[in-house]
């Protein structure tokens, strides 16, 4: 019968093999004959670890730690193997432990506990406990982070919140700027509302032991209504929201910053709580159903494929964490009681700088008004389109509602012509075309009307001819200011009727005509060429048409 099997530890791992397996070992290990020792040298496999003693096998690794097996020699010998080598007759293998020196012999009693705890998806962290119970000694090793990869992991956890899946395959180039100014602002828009409503409380009476909580829970349940109803209302802009979704984003974080300004007001004024928290509550939830309807568009305008759900989740989140420590860093301040009105002044501008730079950072390939004057300027002047990132950058962000529009496409007739001459003189020139652009010196502004046959293409050449008319017009506006500025002692009772007296712009809408009909398709196909996509709906033309048929 084949003797048992026996193990010591930590010293040495003994096991006990029969004698024909030892010799089969022994013939495939140990050298045969020592006449063909510089042959074998020749054809000798790398040296054995240095731990390893004559009669090497191999090495084993497990959890990192390193074991050297080798024929332990101790045996006597009995014979000699095939060959005339050696072979100790009931020798044993012989584990021998590589990553630090052996223990003493008289130390036979270990006992090694690996405890593994995970924290999330992928993220593992192991510890390990070695107790030797007959000094009583006990450890604890931690993992090295380099070799096992926890830093990696961890990474990894973090992203999985912040980060669509793939990044940054998954995402335009444009991504990386707008998160971080959208973060930036979220922390200090989580700042500001832990001032206002620790105000609003203060103002409604909750300090306050002669109020009663119904009275207060009334009033705010008031504020809060009267904010539902003027989202509500807001609402009907419908497709505004997606061709000047810039334009309207910025202005709404705008809303935001008064409506919490007023918020604060009430301070001052506890007695027009109502009223004006009312109002507050309204314009904030004007701003809050448009960055709301906003949003789904600039985060498209990110995702590469059909990943547009996990750009709005990731997008949110960073939003949320931001808004978060916001929110801590100001309640820890707020306990210092600082002014308010240097608080709301800081976290005011901190909060719009950071939403004009997110706005900035947004790149569409849609050309809005905005965008496809910026395209059509640059056209004219240089005769090239600039790519998507410079058109972008170059867009008007805020517009505000006294601004003059030197365009209007779609119009009524009744605003384009003052007098039926001008519209029988310039008739005969568009009759190819679906449109008609005119320019009403009046009131300084270039108005294109469409026919009822015009298509997509037809309003966007619309729009583009009214550009190129415009160009003339203030050419022509910038020489006759040129020449009164030469005259000596110009009188400034005449700067107004400048424009007024401009009576050769017809010319101006014939050479216009030559001009659209032999570079608008030009124009079109550099446009195409750069990434951009036109169409007449984010242009928001009227809905007024000219009709050809005669009433009866």
């Amino acid at each position: 019968m084949a003797p048992a099997v026996g193990i010591k530890r930590p010293a040495a791992q003994t096991i006990t093999l029969p004698p024909p397996a030892v010799r089969d070992v022994l013939r495939s290990t140990i050298p045969s004959q020592p006449a063909e020792a510089p042959a074998a040298a020749e054809r000798a496999p790398p040296a054995a670890p240095a731990a390893a003693v004559e009669g090497f096998l191999c090495l084993e690794e497990v959890d990192g730690r390193r074991w050297s097996y080798v024929v332990d020699g101790g045996g006597a010998v009995k014979g000699r193997g095939r060959g005339g080598a050696a072979g100790p007759a009931g020798a044993s293998v012989r584990a021998v432990p590589l990553q630090s020196p052996l223990p003493p012999a008289e130390v036979s009693s270990w006992v090694e506990l690996r405890l593994t705890v995970s924290f999330g998806v992928g993220y593992k962290l192991a510890v390990h406990l070695r107790a030797h119970w007959g000094e009583r000694i006990l450890g604890c090793t931690l993992p090295d982070w380099g070799n096992t990869g926890v830093f990696e992991e961890i990474m990894a956890f973090i992203r999985s919140y912040v980060v669509p899946e793939g990044f940054p395959d998954s995402v335009t180039p444009s991504y990386v700027p707008y998160m971080t100014w959208r973060a930036l602002k979220h922390f200090f828009g989580g700042a500001m509302g832990v001032f206002t409503t620790r105000t609003l409380l203060s103002s409604v009476g909750v300090s306050q032991s002669k109020v009663t909580p119904g009275a207060i829970a009334i009033n705010w349940i008031l504020k809060d209504g009267a904010g539902r109803v003027g989202k509500m209302l807001f609402a009907r802009q419908g497709k505004k929201f997606d061709y000047d979704l810039k334009q309207l984003r910025f202005s709404s974080d705008l809303l935001l910053e008064i409506g919490a300004g007023i918020e604060l007001t009430t301070a001052a004024f506890p007695q027009f709580f109502l009223p004006m928290a009312c109002v507050a509550n309204v314009v904030k939830n004007v701003a809050a159903v448009t960055s709301t309807s906003t949003r789904t568009p600039i985060y498209k305008a990110y995702a590469r494929g059909e990943n547009i759900g996990d750009v709005t989740a990731k997008g949110e989140s960073v939003g949320n964490i931001a808004d978060l420590l916001g929110t801590g860093l100001s309640i820890f301040i707020s306990k210092r009681n600082p002014s308010l009105v240097t608080s709301f002044a800081f976290l005011s501008c901190g909060y719009l700088l950071s939403s004009y730079q997110e706005v900035r950072s947004v790149v569409l390939n849609t050309l809005n008004r905005a965008r496809f004057t910026v395209a059509v300027d640059s056209f004219i002047k240089t005769g090239h389109i600039p790519s998507l990132k410079e058109g972008n950058s170059q867009e008007t962000i805020f517009n505000p509602p006294w601004r003059h529009e030197p365009v209007a496409i779609g119009s009524r007739f009744g605003e384009a012509f003052q007098e039926p001459a001008s519209f029988v003189a310039i008739r005969p020139l568009f009759e190819d075309e679906r449109y008609i652009v005119t320019y009403n010196p009046t009131k300084d502004k270039v108005y294109a009307l469409l026919k009822d046959q015009a298509k997509s293409d037809d309003i966007i050449k619309a729009a583009f001819h009214a550009h190129v008319l415009l160009h003339f017009i203030n050419a022509s506006h910038a020489r006759r200011l040129k020449q009164k500025q030469r005259q000596a002692n110009p009188d400034r009772s005449d700067y107004g009727s400048l424009y007024s007296r401009n009576m050769d712009f017809l010319a101006h809408i014939a050479e216009s005509c030559k001009i659209v009909s032999s570079s608008y398709g030009t124009f079109k196909k550099k446009a195409r060429e750069q990434g951009w996509i036109m169409s007449e709906s984010l242009l928001n033309p009227g809905k007024a048409r000219l009709c050809g048929a005669k009433p009866l």
